[in-house]
């Protein structure tokens, strides 16, 4: 069976150009330039002919995808791919004693240390676990075979990992920004065929 995922972060938010911790539990709109980003992806890739498209259930990845769906492509929402937890840091702006505690801990995470996480948030390896829970839902329709998934940058990078079986804790060697592309080719094990393509955000501002 072989499948091709498109895989990109959703468009940028007021709560990224603010420096404010997003996460699983804030549903942050798209901004004007989030709509312009995803407009472009859409130019770009309109003619890819996808046959589904799966999001996270957070509104930043339905409106990223929003003017696929104009032309009637069925998408899914699976909670598997929300982004990570950031727990008490969530809706909070990144300040000098954030920004530490953030450096802290994903230096940990690097080190291998994949079952730590902020307070009331999520570890890398809880996400991971439900990471491999919709893949294996979107592996098992076996009539979509180009999808165009998106979701959030933690997450992504994550899911880059658990895709390509890497160690999680090299997460951070995936690049992201807002619409970024990371093309996937399945047919039996996954292998990154275009890595952090951003080709269609020429003349647009990146996160």
């Amino acid at each position: 069976m072989e499948k091709i995922l498109y895989i990109i972060r959703h468009g940028q938010t007021d709560l990224n150009l603010k420096g404010i911790v997003q996460g699983r539990g804030v549903d942050s709109p798209l901004n004007e330039m989030g709509k312009m980003q995803a407009e472009a992806f859409y130019a770009r890739y309109k003619n890819e002919q996808f046959d589904k498209i799966y999001t996270s259930t957070l509104l930043r990845t339905h409106q990223t995808v929003a003017p696929f769906l104009e032309n009637g492509l069925p998408m899914e929402q699976l909670e598997g791919l929300d982004e990570i937890g950031w727990g008490i840091y969530e809706g909070r702006e990144q300040t000098p004693e954030i920004m530490e505690g953030f450096s802290d801990l994903i230096t940990r995470w690097r080190n291998g240390e994949l079952d730590t996480c902020v307070e009331g948030g999520e570890t890398p390896n809880q996400l991971a676990r439900r990471q491999r829970e919709a893949l294996q839902y979107i592996l098992s329709k076996k009539n979509e075979k180009k999808i165009l998934v998106c979701m959030h940058g933690r997450a992504m990078r994550v899911f880059l990992s658990v895709l390509t079986d890497r160690d999680i804790a090299l997460m951070d060697d995936f690049p992201h920004t807002n619409t970024a592309l990371y093309k996937v080719y399945y047919d039996g094990a996954f292998s990154i065929e275009d890595a952090y393509n951003i080709e269609h955000l020429e003349g647009l501002s990146t996160e």
